[in-house]
């Protein structure tokens, strides 16, 4: 695991795949596009790869410090009134489940995760969605199964955003750092490790 923290992607590496995602995303922007080794993966592991996050955890199992940042930003949500049920998914912001074509609205949404604040979109054989809005911005979680430049299947995340206006915009940018250097670094080392020992 040394020697290699996060592997963030070129944006190219999401938009040039023939995701489903792509019909209902026009309006967002891409921020970030990652990928998490999964050693020996094959191309029909991925419900075994989301299984394994399932088990792994939400926010709850991430580092000390990762919890201590989610902690503040959780209070000065509520301070402020980021996280009010009026400025969420179905209140300020239509659903994307609402921009679904009839054959990924009868496909399975997928499971809630009571660790994350993301809700399942759906879920496919090679891709699946998750999303979350507040005052600050409209954020669309992608994974993906893809196979890697070594041969083996990879999970790879592609964050998409639509922020709230000016302010989301400054949001985003201030966060950005503790994104980058907290955040999926310890994110990284627990999907990894989720793969890991999924059979364990």
């Amino acid at each position: 695991m040394r020697g290699r923290i996060v592997a963030r992607l070129a944006e190219t590496a999401y938009t040039e795949q023939p995701w489903r995602i792509h019909e209902l995303t026009s309006d967002f922007r891409v921020e970030d596009v990652w990928s998490f080794r999964t050693p020996g993966a094959g191309p029909d592991d991925f419900p075994a790869m989301l299984a394994a996050l399932q088990t792994a955890g939400g926010f709850a199992k991430q580092p000390r410090l990762v919890k201590f940042l989610f902690a503040v930003r959780w209070k000065l949500g509520a301070l402020l009134g980021w996280d009010k049920s009026s400025a969420g998914v179905g209140q300020r912001v239509v659903s994307l489940r609402d921009r679904l074509p009839g054959d990924l609205r009868d496909a399975p949404s997928g499971p809630d995760n009571e660790g994350t604040p993301l809700k399942a979109v759906y879920e496919l054989d090679s891709e699946a969605v998750r999303e979350l809005a507040n005052k600050t911005v409209h954020t669309v979680m992608h994974l993906s199964w893809v196979r890697g430049a070594n041969g083996d299947y990879e999970l790879r995340m592609a964050v998409l955003v639509k922020p709230n206006g000016r302010f989301g915009r400054l949001y985003m940018a201030a966060i950005a750092p503790f994104r980058y250097l907290i955040v999926y670094p310890a994110l990284t080392r627990q999907w990894e490790r989720a793969w890991r020992d999924r059979d364990h």
